[in-house]
């Protein structure tokens, strides 16, 4: 999952993409937006897991990841 930045709402919320057509956000990612990269990592069907998530700036020439603190490695 990708959402936007902020306090309310984290407009643009884009769901399953590149893979859904039905991603909820039908515009366009443009230099200068900042969004978070989501992932859920646990156990198919289990009740207990880890969010990740990676702040990214969208660039002219791609895209420049901002967050900076890693992952604990062993808990991934």
């Amino acid at each position: 999952m990708i959402h936007g930045v902020g306090l309310a709402d984290e407009y643009p919320g884009i769901k399953y993409w590149p893979t859904s057509t039905t991603a909820g956000y039908d515009g366009v990612l443009e230099p200068g937006m900042m969004l978070c990269v989501e992932s859920f990592t646990g156990s198919e069907g289990g009740r207990e897991g880890v969010k990740l998530e990676e702040q990214v700036l969208i660039t002219d020439t791609g895209v420049e990841v901002l967050s900076k603190y890693p992952f604990e490695k062993a808990l991934l």
